[in-house]
């Protein structure tokens, strides 16, 4: 399966159209009809329902476009770092990142870095700790940023300087925004939005003890604290969330009692070539964290291996 016919078939994918895709391609319309005919008998699968103005994947096209789009990433981030090897030090960097307030020390590492090497810039992935793992395993993201408990074994890390509060939202006319921290036996029963995540569900079900029968979980969700916020304005139940801004007007965030914190790590794989780019922004984030720590900003800079 040549990397050319995995775009045609992303682009036919995109469109849901023949004749658009084919255009965009700039080869004719008979032509990737039969690339793609081809492509379906090698795999020995359909990959499109085809209508009289459209075509839309089958099961087996969604999987095929998921894999086809790592590849084709992979093949030109790989292009791009060997393009650059000899060069001065430039490329792109590949982040993946969930929804953290690291995300801020993460930025001025970056903005710092790209002040000494302008050349560099970076691409940014947000997704839960699971999806980032896995882009970071098929060499699709250089490092990610991940809210523990994970399994880190597998890599280099290094302990961000910022602790994560979890927090219940809710509506400021709810009877629970009265009270300054929210205790397990105060959301008994309560419909609440928590995360997919099984080991984050893990840590907020050891939070709340012998109570966790009582736990009424209504909703989960990956990311977006935007759609969190919509759902519990909408009256569908409590979020427990990571501490963010948050609409003051409708919505408040009250801290957990006993408080229940998350840290966040740095990390790359174990055994991967590194290029240039990424070796100069991991020396440069370990100045910045030492920094930082220096400053009263962390007690300690833990770098793992």
């Amino acid at each position: 399966m040549e990397l050319r016919v995995l775009q045609y078939f992303l682009a036919a994918a995109r469109e849901e159209n023949i004749t658009k895709a084919a255009a965009l391609l700039h080869i004719t319309q008979p032509t990737l009809s039969r690339q793609l005919m081809q492509m379906e008998e090698e795999l020995g699968v359909k990959l499109f329902r085809r209508g009289k103005h459209n075509i839309l994947l089958t099961e087996e096209g969604m999987l095929l476009r998921r894999r086809a789009q790592e590849i084709v990433d992979l093949a030109e981030k790989t292009a791009k770092e060997l393009k650059h090897e000899e060069e001065a030090v430039s490329g792109e960097i590949s982040i993946g990142c969930g929804e953290t307030q690291n995300m801020k020390p993460l930025s001025e590492m970056m903005a710092s870095f790209q002040q000494k090497y302008p050349d560099i810039n970076f691409n940014i992935y947000t997704a839960i700790a699971d999806d980032v793992k896995e882009r970071l395993e098929n060499g699709i993201l250089d490092m990610g940023l991940l809210l523990e408990p994970v399994e880190i074994s597998r890599y280099h890390y290094m302990r961000m300087p910022l602790k994560e509060k979890w927090h219940v939202l809710m509506r400021r006319d709810s009877l629970l925004a009265e009270k300054q921290k929210i205790m397990p036996e105060d959301l008994a029963d309560v419909p609440l939005i928590i995360a997919r995540r099984q080991s984050v569900r893990n840590e907020l079900e050891n939070w709340f003890g012998y109570d966790k029968e009582k736990l009424h979980v209504i909703s989960t969700c990956n990311l977006s604290h935007y759609n969190q916020s919509i759902m519990v304005e909408s009256g569908i139940g409590m979020a427990l969330v990571m501490e963010f801004s948050c609409n003051q007007d409708t919505l408040c965030l009250r801290p957990l009692e006993p408080a229940l914190e998350s840290s966040c790590v740095l990390v790359w794989k174990k055994n991967q070539a590194l290029s240039p780019a990424i070796l100069r922004f991991i020396e440069h984030a370990k100045e910045y964290l030492e920094g930082t720590a220096q400053n009263g900003q962390a007690a300690t800079v833990q770098i793992g291996h």
